[in-house]
């Protein structure tokens, strides 16, 4: 569909440049060739509006929407692909069912579906961080939603012929950490996930919630927590040891669930060792007047000259804040990988965060700070409000994934498919994870969201499950051929001319194009939405028109043709989101 768009762009740019004074204005050619898909399919399949040419060509857009009309009618090649009809001030474009769609679905299953012509990013060095855990708590809704954003850009991006490296800083030093820490070291009794029987990273995040209940009913733990952290900082030998237990605890757990949920990094950066990196970075700084230092000792930035405002950097105790950190990773970064681009995937409230340190970066003399973007989202919770970490209210990732499990089974076994899916426990897993990653990207990232956990399960409408039901339906087909009229006849993909089938060819040509505006608007809802219209589409041509057993054996074959055509873009579409695909279901 892009080359039959670009086709008749080129045409039309013709015609109007052939118009009076056109030629010689010079502001004609393809890319100001404006291209919408009607809304009906009577009102042709493509369009062309007239009304941005009536200034330059000193005409109205009914006559110049006419004028380009007749040109296109009286070009051979246009003739052959189409029929331009002018109505009021829009050219619209009926093509030719027959000849297009042999180009299209011949395309469709010899080539790849995102087509090969999809490749704009070659040759770019893209990083993408993301999921940026802590260690004093296993990952929640809220790093569920950030993990399948960086995993979904990262997929799109590399889609489109990027080289892609996708990283997570792990958050494994700061008073949090030390606070998980300090409950355990003075009330674990040497106990261990094993011991206790919980996943080694709730067991972990177990603690952080204690120390909570502990400073309400002592003021001096806040205190106690403090010296933990002068002592890590000074490399005492049993809290680095302490440090290290629980640390590899709660990395060990929250590496399981990334395994869980598809989600994978090529390389993982430690805050404790990229911290002493901004300082060194930040003292630099200062010695060059980029930065000053206040009375208290403190070291500073001012810049209200570029619309922000003054940032500490370092405090008074010479100790590093997250932005320190964040300068020192940044450059261990770009000399690790040398990027064109890096994407921070972090939530809407580090927005003036990120402002700060791009700047902040860029006055160091870095030019590739020029190339760093915050891809920033909104907030997920559930029906029942806010989550809050340090009192427990905040939902784990592997407990919800657990509950969409358990419901999905519950599904199944409704349904008597037991027999049917083979391993209800596989089947069910995949079904919540398609769940969940579909629900939340459906919306665009920068969208606060609710997420209904019953919602997100259902088999039918805009959901996760519905479209894996679509890929397990044409599945099935596929393993019924032998015997039926389909493999009697022979694929000619002319037939393809019924409304139902033309409207579900054009629809899944459309993929190249969706996936580039996803990828140049870092959205993975616009896959998402795709996705459904494409299964949409796809279900209202099964219910209309036979397809195994279609009354001509050659219809058959090509209807079912087109169905394994719907099955590759589909596979393709739904890992770039994250969804599994099922055989059966």
């Amino acid at each position: 569909m892009h080359q039959l768009k670009s086709f008749f762009k080129q045409r039309c740019a013709r015609a109007l440049a052939a118009m009076d004074g056109s030629a010689e204005k010079g502001a004609l050619d393809e890319a100001s060739i404006v291209v919408e898909i009607p809304p009906r399919p009577d009102m042709g399949d493509l369009a062309f509006p007239m009304f941005s040419y009536a200034k330059l060509l000193k005409k109205a857009p009914p006559l110049i929407a006419a004028e380009v009309a007749r040109s296109l009618a009286e070009d051979v090649e246009c003739a052959r692909r189409g029929k331009a009809v002018a109505v009021g001030p829009y050219v619209n474009v009926y093509l030719n069912r027959s000849s297009v769609a042999q180009e299209l679905l011949s395309t469709l299953l010899k080539e790849e579906p995102r087509g090969r012509e999809l490749s704009f990013l070659a040759g770019k060095r893209i990083m993408v961080e993301f999921s940026s855990p802590n260690t004093n708590k296993p990952l929640h809704l809220g790093h569920l939603r950030n993990d399948v954003l960086g995993e979904s850009i990262s997929r799109i991006l590399a889609a489109c012929g990027a080289t892609v490296r996708k990283v997570c800083i792990i958050n494994d030093r700061g008073i949090h950490i030390c606070k998980s820490m300090l409950a355990y070291k003075e009330q674990g009794n040497g106990s261990t996930p094993e011991s206790v029987g919980v996943k080694s990273d709730r067991f972990v995040g177990d603690w952080y919630v204690r120390f909570h209940t502990m400073s309400q009913e002592d003021p001096t733990a806040e205190e106690r927590a403090q010296q933990l952290l002068r002592q890590w900082e000074a490399g005492d030998p049993e809290t680095i040891a302490l440090w290290k237990q629980m640390n590899q605890w709660a990395v060990e757990g929250i590496k399981a669930t990334y395994q869980r949920t598809g989600v994978s990094f090529d390389h993982y950066y430690f805050e404790s060792e990229t911290y002493l990196k901004g300082k060194e970075e930040v003292l630099k700084g200062l010695e060059r007047g980029i930065f000053y230092r206040e009375a208290d000792g403190s070291v500073w930035i001012d810049l209200t000259a570029e619309g922000l405002d003054k940032k500490v950097l370092l405090r008074k105790d010479g100790t590093s804040l997250y932005i320190t950190q964040d300068i020192g990773t940044a450059i261990f970064r770009h000399r690790d990988w040398p990027f064109d681009q890096l994407i921070y995937v972090v939530g809407s409230e580090q927005q003036y965060h990120f402002k700060v340190l791009f700047k902040v970066l860029e006055k160091l003399g870095f030019e590739w700070a020029r190339n760093l973007y915050h891809l920033s989202y909104g907030m997920v919770n559930l029906p029942e409000g806010k989550m809050k970490s340090r009192e427990g209210t905040v939902v784990d990732a592997d407990d919800l994934i657990d509950n969409l499990k358990e419901m999905a089974i519950e599904e199944i076994r409704e349904k008597d498919r037991e027999a049917i899916v083979g391993s209800v426990e596989d089947v069910a897993e995949r079904i919540a994870i398609g769940a969940l990653h579909y629900y939340l990207l459906q919306v665009s990232p920068t969208k606060d969201m609710l997420f209904n956990p019953k919602e997100s399960l259902s088999f039918n409408g805009n959901t996760g499950p519905y479209l894996q039901y679509m890929g397990a339906r044409i599945s099935s087909m596929l393993r019924k051929k032998e015997g039926s009229a389909a493999s009697r006849g022979m694929v000619r993909p002319e037939l393809l001319t019924g409304d139902p089938e033309w409207e579900l060819l054009k629809t899944l040509a459309q993929f190249p194009e969706a996936l580039e505006t996803a990828a140049r608007s870092l959205d993975p809802s616009l896959i998402a939405s795709y996705l459904y219209e494409v299964s949409k589409t796809f279900s209202r041509f099964y219910h209309d028109c036979p397809i195994l057993n279609a009354e001509e054996p050659d219809l058959a074959a090509t209807r079912l043709s087109l169905s394994e055509a719907v099955l590759r873009v589909l596979r393709t579409a739904m890992d770039l989101v994250c969804i599994p695909f099922l055989e059966v279901m």
